[in-house]
């Protein structure tokens, strides 16, 4: 353990101009209360300077457990966390210099705008001068110039976040955890500061750590997911990675949409599902699937082609016999619901939005191209 530094509070640096970030690294890291499993079990994941890393699963999945294990908001069962290679498992939280943004804001409702995102700056008894150049810098930062004087009542919902976001990077923290910051807004103002706290990111050049259950907020926002499920991390990767090239069947239906054949045999180039013997390109098995145990197969929606007549269907696709359960239409394009094989599976496709020969009832045959389709780790 390296030694404790003297102050009881990280001093602030000179400015909020971009910098390199810091280095988390979590190693075996396990919270456990007692019950029946852990709420985070041997947990290791590095996060690079400067990344953006969202922690992305269901509730109850392990993923606010582990921002406040890095916090110190939560003490390890086991395991060790470490900023820059140094181990701060022991450290509390106001010693490990890192800003936090909450989904409730937290802000204080007597004071002002500025004395709000000054209050971290006072802690750390930065002088005025330096302390009003600060939150004037931040405040430019996330584009509420002017409002300084203002009271969080006086503000919309998306200006007290963006408040709180100022004071929790003003200080120049060794990195930012995001606790479900947007989940209090509405849709139109969640796509507008996810906007802004991408460009906040870039412009700061620290490190976020960012949580949240919502499969396309973690896609839009982040350099690398880490996908939990029960406490344990899935897979991590990029948001391109976990939708295109998932390990797992967990996974495929966490980020998106999915047609999911349970497979009843394989072979080293076909697999068999029902009474169809489908072609299978060996780079499109996962590894966790290559490893053994049960299989599936499963193709994204958009991937899935209809027409009416097998004899249309591509040399070298796979395909099914279907019936259309239902259609709806989403603007730029339409979707299927098909009833799938011998037993119904329940799948989905989409289709032009100008296609309208299609009709509910009606039997078709789905096909989509080899290369499109993921074996995956039951």
């Amino acid at each position: 353990m390296p030694a404790t530094p003297s102050p009881t509070v990280a001093p602030a640096p000179e400015s909020v101009a971009p910098r390199a970030g810091t280095q988390i690294r979590l190693n075996g890291v396990t919270k456990d209360y007692g019950l029946a499993v852990p709420a985070v079990a041997d947990v290791s994941l590095t996060i690079e300077p400067g990344e953006f890393m969202t922690l992305l699963g269901p509730s109850g999945s392990g993923k606010t457990t582990t921002l406040n294990l890095i916090a110190g908001f939560e003490t390890l069962t086991a395991g060790t966390i470490s900023f820059n290679g140094a181990d701060v498992s022991a450290l509390p939280p106001h010693k490990r210099n890192l800003g936090m943004l909450f989904q409730n804001y937290a802000l204080f409702p007597h004071m002002t705008v500025a004395q709000n995102v000054a209050y971290p700056l006072r802690e750390r008894r930065v002088s005025r001068a330096k302390t009003a150049r600060k939150v004037a810098e931040v405040l430019e930062l996330v584009q509420l110039t002017g409002r300084d004087d203002n009271y969080p009542a006086q503000l919309s919902g998306g200006q007290q976040q963006r408040v709180a976001l100022a004071r929790a990077i003003v200080f120049g923290p060794t990195a930012l955890l995001l606790d479900e910051p947007l989940g209090a807004l509405d849709r139109n103002l969640r796509s507008s500061l996810q906007l802004e706290i991408q460009r906040i990111h870039r412009e700061v050049g620290s490190t976020f750590v960012f949580v949240t259950h919502d499969q396309e907020e973690a896609m839009n926002l982040s350099d690398r997911i880490a996908l939990f499920n029960d406490g344990r991390i899935e897979q991590v990767g990029t948001p391109e990675s976990l939708y295109e090239a998932p390990e797992t069947l967990f996974t495929a239906r966490f980020l998106g949409d999915s047609n999911v054949f349970q497979l009843s045999g394989s072979a080293d180039d076909t697999v068999v599902w029902e009474d169809n013997v489908w072609a299978l390109d060996s780079r499109t098995v996962s590894s966790r699937a290559s490893a053994g145990g049960q299989v599936a197969l499963v193709v994204r929606p958009e991937d899935v082609h209809i027409v009416t007549d097998g004899g249309a269907v591509p040399a070298g696709a796979n395909s099914v016999a279907a019936t259309i359960r239902d259609i709806g239409y989403m603007g730029s394009y339409r979707t299927a619901a098909l009833s799938l094989g011998r037993g119904g599976t329940v799948g989905r496709a989409r289709f032009d939005a100008m296609q309208t020969d299609l009709s509910v009832g009606q039997p078709i045959v789905a096909w989509w191209r080899i290369e499109k389709q993921r074996v995956v780790a039951v």
